[in-house]
């Protein structure tokens, strides 16, 4: 192995012993294979296969000579859906709300370069519709990089990063503190 797949290798098992929520299920996907010589792809969707109350992204990518607008070799990119009640969609703070929990779930995290936007889509029937209660969602899209030192090495362990992006998920999709029994990453099924 190369130093660089040496190093990838350490983050996708960093990754792999974070603990998940029992009601949040990870499914590793084909990464984009043209934004970086390696990259990680993780989605997430409730466990209750009849919910469709949330769903994410994560992405890891790690280019080794680095790129110059993420200032440094790795970039996490995350992304978060989730329904939410129309009275809250047509708040005015809707997106500084979603942005805090991009703030609050990185505030202990070492990174630059942050960045990421929230959209609100709301929906009302009208006519022979209009029985129909009114829905809608909030997207919240982010990146951001690790903080490296000297020798190129991230200064956290990166499982922390898909800890913030499951904080987002957890906020996004309104559930309750982390119960009793969870599952590890590794356990994650793969589609095909």
């Amino acid at each position: 192995m190369t130093p660089a797949a040496d190093q990838f290798a350490v983050t996708v098992e960093q990754i792999s012993n974070v603990v998940v929520r029992p009601d949040i299920t990870l499914t590793q996907v084909p990464a984009p294979s043209r934004l970086a010589p390696f990259a990680l792809a993780l989605t997430a969707a409730p466990t209750d296969v009849d919910s469709d109350a949330f769903s994410g992204r994560f992405v890891l990518l790690h280019d080794p000579d680095g790129v110059e607008e993420w200032g440094g070799t790795f970039r996490a990119v995350i992304f978060a859906r989730a329904e939410l009640e129309a009275d809250l969609l047509n708040d005015d703070l809707v997106g500084e709300v979603a942005w805090s929990w991009i703030s609050e779930s990185t505030s202990h995290l070492q990174i630059s370069e942050i960045g990421g936007t929230v959209t609100s889509n709301f929906g009302q029937s009208f006519g022979t519709l209009a029985e129909r209660p009114a829905e809608g969602f909030v997207e919240v899209r982010s990146s951001w990089t690790p903080t490296e030192d000297d020798s190129g090495a991230p200064r956290d362990d990166l499982g922390g990063h898909l800890t913030a992006w499951i904080n987002v998920l957890v906020c996004a999709g309104g559930l309750m503190p982390l119960p009793e029994g969870v599952a590890h990453v590794a356990h994650a099924r793969r589609r095909g």
